[in-house]
């Protein structure tokens, strides 16, 4: 296996502390807003890396958190708090927003047949372990407290800037409108490792601390959760190209202060998915979530399918257009496949001659647009017979997860897609106008054919049943 470590910025052979077992933890949801399809493109590429060196045949231990406190508006510990800012948004609790899209991240995760992490957990389940890493590292004079917050002092670090390459001259205040000077800090780039009341007032999630009341920073929460629940050596950490500064940077930093040696040796990261109009969020055009794709008519592997087209290292632009390629590329895929006759006996050189293409397809920086040429090789193989290509694509799709040997698949024809939507929008202005009785009717009816009108947050979808 040959990944790209963003730490060193070069392809190198993968080698793990523990032969054959890998230790990988992954960057969870900030779980105050549905995930856009942006920050799904990364799940997936982490998903496919799982996945991908369970096939070469590594024993992978997986932990992940879900942050439901102490992450701002900025990264770089500025702005409202965003678990705060959902509530308000929505008028209900923070602990309400934190269940429901929670649930809503990991419903995303089951469509795109994104394996769950062996180890989930949320970050407000860990004060303890926060705490006493933060007490660590005050007393090992990593850290100090200023106007009652607790915070990590850079200029004890070793190379703080090793995983960005970032020149700390840049990060000077007034250089750029991004960095904002903090008056307790010692340093402009020091980070929060515990906010007392002096931060937010009215913040609803709070714990006692030897530093008074108040909450975890969000960098610290990432460290604890990996050190409580995969020790203190990570082989890989993940996670998008947009959290290696300041959010990796600081887990090495307050990691290796709390550890006293080298934490992590691999970081992978996963590019950006852009819009027409640049780097996708929630703040910016329309919404591109899972839900409003399945509003569409897309289903989620369509999209999963789009992604694995291109590396995970390059930057992908999103537009309905190229959504379509893939789709209808993805119909054909899955024709050309179920049409497979289960024929002869599995040949057993051939399909080791074809497990190995794959496997070099993964060992290739997990090359995702390389597995599928070697998919698509497999079918267009005359002297593979149809059993052997069978129990091939089912090793392959262990990776892939695109249900390619799924017949219960049913597909739209692009009449009745139309059909469907013109009667979703037909249902849609019943309710509007209060006309509830037809409403359940044009449901009721669609239900008879076979159709399942599934009413989200964001719009009606459906499903074939």
């Amino acid at each position: 296996m040959r990944l790209y470590n963003t730490l060193t910025k070069q392809v190198e052979d993968f080698v793990p502390n523990e032969e054959g077992k890998v230790k990988m933890y992954t960057c969870g949801p900030t779980v105050y807003h549905y995930a856009h399809i942006g920050n799904l493109r990364t799940y997936i590429f982490e998903d496919i890396l799982e996945k991908g060196l369970k096939f070469l045949g590594y024993d992978v231990t997986r932990a992940m958190n879900i942050t439901d406190v102490g992450h701002l508006t900025s990264d770089g510990d500025t702005g409202e708090d965003k678990m705060a800012k959902g509530a308000k948004r929505e008028g209900k609790t923070v602990y309400e927003i934190a269940d429901f899209y929670t649930m809503a991240f990991f419903n995303d995760m089951a469509d795109l047949n994104i394996k769950k992490p062996s180890i989930v957990l949320k970050a407000s389940d860990n004060i303890e372990k926060y705490i006493e890493m933060i007490e660590k590292m005050l007393n090992d004079g990593y850290a100090y407290i200023s106007n009652g917050n607790v915070y990590f002092d850079i200029s004890k670090a070793k190379d703080y800037y090793k995983l960005s390459g970032k020149n700390p001259d840049d990060l000077m205040i007034g250089v750029r409108d991004t960095v904002e000077e903090d008056k307790s800090k010692r340093n402009p780039a020091d980070f929060v490792l515990w906010f007392t009341l002096s931060k937010f007032e009215n913040q609803a999630m709070k714990w006692d601390s030897p530093w008074g009341v108040g909450y975890p920073g969000w960098h610290i929460e990432c460290s604890g959760i990996a050190a409580k629940t995969l020790g203190e050596y990570l082989d890989i950490h993940c996670g998008g190209v947009d959290n290696i500064f300041p959010h990796h940077t600081n887990e090495i930093a307050q990691s290796e202060a709390y550890f006293g040696h080298k934490w992590c040796n691999y970081w992978c990261h996963g590019a950006h998915l852009n819009d027409s109009t640049g780097k996708m969020s929630k703040s910016n055009g329309e919404f591109l979530t899972l839900s409003l794709l399945k509003n569409k008519g897309y289903t989620p592997l369509d999209y999963r399918y789009f992604c694995l087209n291109s590396h995970y290292r390059n930057t992908l632009v999103f537009s309905y257009e190229s959504l379509d390629i893939a789709r209808n590329a993805f119909l054909k895929l899955k024709g050309r496949v179920l049409g497979i006759e289960n024929t002869g006996e599995i040949d057993a050189v051939k399909k080791s001659l074809y497990l190995s293409k794959f496997g070099d397809a993964i060992g290739n920086d997990l090359n995702t647009s390389l597995m599928l040429t070697v998919l698509y090789d497999l079918l267009k193989d005359g002297e593979v017979n149809g059993a052997t290509k069978i129990s091939l694509i089912e090793e392959f799709d262990k990776v892939l997860s695109l249900d390619l040997l799924k017949e219960d698949v049913k597909e739209v024809s692009i009449d009745l897609e139309n059909e469907i939507l013109a009667r979703i929008e037909e249902r849609k202005e019943a309710k509007k106008n209060k006309d509830f009785a037809r409403a359940d009717a044009i449901r009721d009816e669609l239900l008879e054919k076979g159709i399942k009108l599934i009413d989200t947050r964001e719009g009606t979808t459906y499903e074939i049943v």
